[in-house]
């Protein structure tokens, strides 16, 4: 079934980090199908210990034919194991047997104890165990759909019972066994024969009766259908480690089952996964709801003053309901929770005027704590309404990401369920889009204040959380107040030059129109550029070009493909369809700026903190990130981006090799260190100790290579990986290596010692103490293993590189507001800033920048920090 998975879903499922996933996904998928449609109460799953078996024993040539197994799903059993452990479902493999072995032993034991039995396999020799109460449930398409073989279902198909089942496969043969059956002889004909005669015993006992062509090559193949019978039959009484009364289904251990979804990243799958763990129940769920229900208060014409009051000083839940889009947030209601489970809600589009007051105090009194579940989008959606909100003291949703940070997405309902074991009745918007906030049992008001007071009790979990992983004074610190200042600046956005980006969205449509014809004209015709399938037709048939990797659908045909296929043909053909999909993706960043231009011709873009692992603050709504800058068509979008009427220019700052400084203060190597103390030029420094020349005969080609091998030995890079980065022989890539780290022996140390003190407390850490836990350092899959020890090599490097840029970040915002300047900040991108400079405050703006950034953090060597000033993005650019 898992195999039938990885053909029948495509093998670009794969994770963040590379894994492919999509026989996992597709197994656990049918897995949970068949649990929540046939609700059964045991279940095993059998596998194949491997290919020798008593039947190849017997017959070496037994699935002969069949191909190595691909790497890609090899890697995927041991998932599925996981995720089956996770389930607490047993699993069963025994050497020299193969899985419906188990399985028909299995269903013989649970039908004699009065089971009914359900088989699930896509082997058609399971058929034989057909019963009236043992039904098999045979995958038909891929394995979204199962038909139900009973006896009836099988005597229709194949014209037998399924007692015969296996005398009519001797007969016919088994294509993907290797088992040859009688020549011109098909399933009518075998199942004729068979009616006939009774079975395949009285037919070959008399063979010599049946007349005709078939009945020579009957006679001619007798032995091998006798041995093909003896090989279709599934053994009966295998001995195995559990009987059917040993694998009733438990409820699932869902702590296992969070770990290995968030490592797979299956966020919708886990969902349907949990719907149908057995030990949830209906009573239960309503149990657990009922276990964080509050008692929501009816409040008098004094609105919330006298309850706010009574809890002066106390820390508070706060739940706001609205839409947090920077440029268009707005909230319709909040409800705030005590720790004792008392409640209110408010409809903020019906508010008493001292109800109003009461509330608008007490959120922007900053000495009123309060905790919240993603604090910097219900500021948003406050401030649309005129609120201001200080006085936070929490953040669950960056607590839960400081503790787990290769989870995905952070959820206030799933962190319920796996940190609380609890419930929650997700909110749903009536069909306006505005929520029902009368205090009824069953209204949102209810529901809302329920999650207040979840995010109250979920804060004191998370707090131990936090503290155990020595992530305090980074939640504290930096990534909280962070939250404000990303808040701030998402409300401010940066001004769109809107003529400039719609004549550049012209420009790149020609550009790419022009590229295809050109194209088209290197083959003398047009295909669909988008299409992989007719790109392979032209590339590998009519071109007759060497052949890429293979993949399912044929031969690759993306971008890393395409780009060493023209380095290696220099074919017109390629050369504009790869510039046809640069120029493609710079118009589709064009057009998506134009359509994120607000109203008040400024772009708001959302920071997120939590989406990624290593702790880089993420774009989105629009990606800023992804603009490119190496390029002067990148450098093109970056003119639509000017300063905004009432300042006089931008700035921007960004930190000099910031990774390759962190890399020599973490590992402490001299000669790194004397590198950016000497004030030269770092890569041309290396080069010369490295090829052992002065400075000055580095030659670009030299120090090109340097500078490859330097950033790509903080991503765990292989002489492999250098040699096809560089184009060089392996061996030559391992020999610059090798030379490398005899001269700067420290970052040898420092890189093989991360790896083993990860592998042994289970994470890395930043200078600053953020952690990232990697428990596959001692996976026994080695792709995941070998996955792990790269994140081990790179995140400790750029996740100090994150921090840092959050600690300039919330200093340059600090000295700005206290120093009363009008200039302010406006985004963060990789490892730069651009501020907004108000007219007259370009000096002191310049000093208070280095200062913030340059002290980011005490390092052994300096932070350089670069620093250019322009009307537009592009034209501060240094």
């Amino acid at each position: 079934m898992a195999f039938r998975a990885f053909f029948a879903l495509p093998d670009t499922m794969v994770t963040s980090t590379g894994e492919v996933t999509n026989a996992v996904y597709g197994f656990t998928s049918m897995l949970t199908n068949l649990l929540r449609d046939e609700q059964p109460t045991h279940v095993a799953v059998a596998f194949d210990a491997g290919r020798k078996t008593f039947r190849t024993e017997r017959y070496p040539e037994y699935k002969g034919t069949r191909s190595a197994t691909p790497e890609a799903f090899r890697g995927q059993v041991p998932l599925i194991k996981e995720v089956l452990g996770a389930l607490q479902i047993p699993t069963l493999d025994r050497e020299g047997i193969e899985a419906d072995d188990i399985l028909a032993t299995l269903a013989g034991q649970a039908e004699a104890a009065g089971m009914d039995v359900l088989i699930c396999s896509g082997d058609r020799d399971s058929l034989q165990l057909v019963t009236e109460h043992v039904t098999v449930l045979y995958p038909v398409r891929g394995v979204s759909e199962l038909a139900r073989m009973t006896p009836e279902a099988v005597l229709d198909k194949y014209g037998v019972p399924p007692e015969r089942y296996p005398d009519l496969a001797a007969l016919v043969g088994e294509t993907s066994d290797n088992l040859p059956g009688v020549p011109g002889v098909g399933p009518g004909v075998a199942a004729k024969w068979i009616g006939q005669y009774g079975d395949l015993d009285a037919l070959l006992d008399q063979q010599d009766t049946v007349t005709g062509k078939r009945g020579e090559a009957l006679r001619e193949h007798a032995a091998q259908v006798r041995l093909n019978r003896e090989l279709n039959a599934l053994l009966r009484d295998v001995e195995l480690p559990y009987r059917p009364d040993d694998l009733a289904l438990r409820g699932f251990d869902r702590d296992a089952l969070f770990r290995v979804a968030d490592a797979l990243q299956f966020g919708p799958l886990r969902e349907r996964v949990l719907a149908v763990d057995p030990a949830a129940d209906e009573a239960e769920v309503v149990a657990a709801q009922a276990a964080v229900a509050v008692t929501v208060d009816e409040l008098g014409e004094d609105g919330p003053g006298a309850w706010l009051a009574d809890r002066a000083g106390q820390r508070l839940g706060l739940v706001v309901d609205g839409k947090p889009s920077p440029s268009g947030a707005d909230a319709w209601g909040v409800a705030v929770a005590d720790d004792a489970g008392a409640a209110f809600a408010l409809d903020l589009a019906d508010l008493a005027p001292r109800a109003e007051e009461a509330l608008t105090a007490w959120l922007a009194d900053p000495e009123a704590p309060k905790v919240l579940h993603g604090a910097k989008e219900a500021w948003h959606e406050l401030a649309s309404r005129g609120y201001e909100l200080r006085g936070v003291v929490l953040d669950t949703e960056l607590a839960a990401y400081l503790c787990y940070p290769d989870q995905r997405g952070y959820d206030l309902g799933e962190l319920v369920e796996r940190l609380l074991h609890r419930t929650l009745v997700a909110a749903e918007p009536d069909a306006q889009g505005t929520l029902d906030l009368a205090l009824d049992e069953s209204s949102e008001g209810s529901r809302s204040a329920t999650r207040a007071a979840a995010v109250v009790e979920l804060a004191q979990v998370l707090e131990g959380e936090v503290a155990d992983r020595g992530a305090a004074a980074l939640l504290t610190d930096v990534e909280l107040p962070l939250s404000d200042v990303l808040a701030h600046m998402e409300q401010r956005g940066i001004a769109a030059d809107v003529p400039y980006l719609t004549e550049l969205e012209e420009q790149f449509g020609t550009q790419v129109a022009r590229e295809a014809q050109e194209a088209y004209d290197a083959i003398g015709r047009e295909v669909n550029l988008g299409s992989p399938k007719q790109l392979q037709e032209v590339l590998f048939d009519q071109l007759a070009m060497p052949k890429t990797k293979k993949i399912k659908t044929g031969y690759t045909t993306d971008a890393a493909a395409l780009a060493d296929l023209y380095e290696r043909t220099g074919h017109p053909f390629l050369e504009h369809l790869l510039a046809h999909r640069d120029v493609t993706r710079l118009r589709q960043t064009v057009e998506g700026l134009l359509k994120s231009v607000a109203p008040d011709g400024r772009i708001h873009t959302t920071f997120q903190q939590t989406i990624a692992a290593t702790g880089r603050l993420s774009s989105t709504d629009p990606n800023l990130q992804n603009i490119p800058i190496r390029t002067e068509e990148g450098r093109r979008i970056r003119r639509a981006f000017v300063v905004g009427e009432g300042y006089e220019q931008l700035l921007t700052a960004d930190y000099s090799q910031i990774e390759m400084r962190i890399m020599a203060h973490l590992s402490g190597d001299e000669g790194l260190i004397d590198a950016f103390r000497s004030g030269e030029d770092l890569h041309r420094y290396v080069g010369s100790r490295v090829f052992e020349v002065a400075p000055a005969e580095v030659t670009p080609a030299m120090r090109s290579k340097i500078k490859a091998m330097s950033y790509g030995l903080a991503y765990g890079l292989s002489s492999f990986g250098l040699s096809k980065q560089l184009n060089i022989e392996v061996g030559e890539a391992q020999g610059l290596m090798d030379d490398y780290f005899s001269r700067f022996g420290g970052v040898r140390e420092y890189l093989s010692g991360v790896v083993d003190e990860a592998r042994a407390t289970g994470y890395t850490a930043t200078i600053f103490g953020r952690r990232r836990y990697l428990p596959d350092l001692t996976s026994d899959n080695r792709q995941r293993r070998d996955m792990a020890e790269r994140m081990a090599l790179n995140a400790p490097i750029q996740g100090s590189a994150a921090d840092l840029i959050k600690i300039a970040m919330l200093g340059v915002e600090r000295e700005l507001t206290e120093r009363g300047l009008h200039s302010r900040l406006l985004l963060q991108v990789h490892d730069e800033l651009v501020l907004e400079v108000a007219a007259g405050e370009r000096d002191e703006v310049e000093a208070v920048v280095r200062a913030q950034m340059g002290g980011a953090a005490d390092l052994s060597v300096p932070l350089d920090v670069s620093v250019g000033v322009g009307r537009s993005w592009h034209d501060a650019g240094h």
